[in-house]
């Protein structure tokens, strides 16, 4: 008997993306809070929510899943800049599109600490193939 097993995995990939997506928002959200906290407090931990966006989205799934990894890191690298916008806006304009619009003025450091927080949140959210155990 011939079953219709790729309309299962089908579904259990959609829903591991979706499970992924909102770890990935509910870890970013973290993140997000976790730096502003640490940067008031004298810790620049700009790779965070976009480390934490990306465990977030690994831990929930039970599938390796590039396309997951790669959301997760784009994600990761739009949270980092939002964070750095909102805890140190440009002083001649503290607006977003000013400093989307002059983002390649940041310092180096600030630059590769967001790459890094995208890297780190792809890779995390990529997940592991679990294997099923016997019995």
């Amino acid at each position: 008997m011939i079953g219709n097993t790729g309309g299962v995995q089908r579904v259990d990939k959609s829903r591991n993306l979706l499970v992924g997506i909102g770890g990935a928002i509910l870890g970013g959200a973290v993140g997000y809070f976790v730096f502003m906290w640490a940067a008031h407090h004298g810790f620049y931990a700009l790779m965070l929510p976009g480390g934490l966006a990306g465990a977030g989205a690994g831990f929930f799934v039970t599938n390796r899943s590039i396309p997951r990894a790669v959301l997760c890191g784009a994600f990761g690298v739009v949270l980092g800049l939002f964070a750095e916008w909102r805890f140190a806006p440009f002083i001649a304009d503290n607006g977003l599109s000013y400093f989307v619009g002059h983002v390649h003025q940041l310092q180096t450091i600030t630059l590769l600490m967001v790459l890094g927080g995208g890297i780190l949140g792809g890779w995390l959210a990529l997940g592991r193939q679990r294997v099923a155990q016997p019995g």
